[in-house]
């Protein structure tokens, strides 16, 4: 009976052990049950700036590529033939509006001016015998002692010989300007360039000598896109908008000279096109600017920045406020509830930090603008004013974005600490089991 009896206290003991290892077993599983029960609760609304959307007026940044030119740039050319004897300035010189450039052999042009000039005396000489025969046959027919038709050959005579003095005066002026054409001058101040003819060569009239540029006022000519043009005229006629200026940039200066990379000068509008080119969809446009340093240089290749160009009355919304979507850019909206909704959005133009939205959200519609990337649809958030400055927004984001990768490595350690725990208290199962074994062999 000592076997059975054995056996029995075994089995006592087996069954006591089991009961206790299930009874640990199921404690394990509520606490998980808890703990899980507990992460399905209702998240705490997050803190986040909300911002209430309505209708504002936005300025733009906008440049446009263009090509400077000359607002006087001029020709030199020889008005009269003959031989060039002389040149009066040094190349690539500044020179003065009136200074003299070249001077053309003058003998032959001084000669007409002398025959032009006796061929005048001549006609007056002859005018003044025309006249006094004139008054000689008014007194005659007035005694009747001539006829009316020798009055009226008195007359004729006296006409043609005021037509002679007339015609030869006439050819007197042209020899002067002739003359007076020897002497080549600016006819604008600016930079002159090199000689196309050298002296002692014989020039034709209307041929090419020298080109003088003026430097001290510079155009600028671009091409302005239709809607841009249209708001600019919009702009320009409104009373209480602020005036558009141009700024000049002149990029193609920066590798050579890096001390003028950010050279520029600032200039006025003074020409809009008043049609659109159908072939470009452009409109024509023009900047003047005051180059008093000569920096910039006819033909040069330059960007046009317009300061001042708003949008009147839009929508907009910072530009951190607008991620992409699977669908395209879109917002997280507020419902009444202070849920965040999903919502696609048609952009427009960029303004500055602002990016202006042209559809799918209506003024008073409330845009969360902070904590964007911890935010799902869903989710509640307790809403923030929005402090009005989007550049701080950036800021605020890129810490907001640290502080949860720091929350998620803490919470990686806790988990890995819970799991260590779990370990420990497996490793105490085990050891309470090898004892109660150690028990049993010593009581058999």
């Amino acid at each position: 009976m000592r076997p059975t009896t054995i056996n029995r206290r075994f089995a006592a003991i087996a069954t006591l052990l089991l009961a206790l290892m299930l009874s640990a077993c199921g404690s394990e599983s509520e606490q998980q049950a808890q703990q899980q029960g507990g992460g399905q609760q209702e998240k705490p609304p997050r803190p986040a700036q909300v911002m209430t959307v309505e209708l504002r007026d936005l300025q733009l940044d906008k440049s446009y590529p263009a090509l400077l030119r000359s607002e006087q740039q001029v020709t030199v050319v020889a008005r009269v033939s003959g031989v060039l004897q002389e040149r009066h300035y040094e190349e690539g010189e500044q020179v003065e509006e009136g200074e003299l450039l070249f001077t053309i052999e003058q003998a032959q042009y001084e000669a007409a001016v002398r025959q032009q000039r006796a061929d005048l005396q001549s006609a007056r000489a002859e005018l003044n015998q025309a006249q006094r025969n004139f008054d000689r046959y008014q007194r005659l027919y007035q005694q009747n002692s001539v006829s009316q038709q020798q009055l009226d050959e008195a007359r004729a005579s006296q006409e043609t010989a005021q037509a002679a003095v007339a015609q030869a005066q006439a050819a007197l002026d042209q020899a002067q300007l002739d003359l007076d054409y020897t002497t080549v001058v600016a006819p604008v101040t600016g930079q002159i360039s090199l000689s196309e003819v050298d002296t002692g060569n014989y020039v034709q009239a209307q041929q090419t000598l020298a080109t003088i540029t003026p430097l001290q006022i510079i155009e600028a000519r671009f091409s302005l896109p239709e809607d841009d043009a249209v708001a600019l005229r919009y702009q320009r006629r409104q009373p209480d908008a602020p005036e558009v200026s141009a700024w000049l940039h002149a990029p193609t200066l920066a590798p050579s000279l890096p001390s003028l990379a950010d050279q520029g000068i600032r200039g006025s509008i003074d020409y809009l096109g008043a049609s659109v080119d159908t072939s470009t969809s452009t409109v024509q446009a023009e900047a003047v600017f005051d180059n008093t340093d000569q920096l910039f240089l006819p033909g040069q290749f330059v960007r046009v920045a317009l300061e001042g160009l708003q949008r009147f009355q839009v929508l907009a919304v910072p530009e951190v406020a607008v991620t992409e979507g699977l669908k395209g850019p879109q917002v997280y909206v507020l419902d009444d509830d202070d849920t965040v909704t999903s919502r696609f959005v048609d952009l427009g133009e960029q303004a500055g930090d602002w990016q202006i939205v042209t559809d799918n959200l209506e003024p008073g519609e409330r845009v969360v603008v902070t904590a964007i990337g911890s935010l799902s649809p869903g989710d509640k958030v307790d809403p923030q004013p929005f402090d009005g400055d989007p550049e701080v927004l950036q800021e605020e984001e890129a810490q907001t974005t640290g502080g949860g990768t720091a929350q998620a490595t803490g919470g990686n350690a806790g988990v890995q600490e819970s799991q260590a725990d779990g370990a420990s208290g497996e490793g105490a199962v085990n050891e309470d089991t090898a004892q109660a074994s150690s028990t049993q062999n010593g009581q058999g």
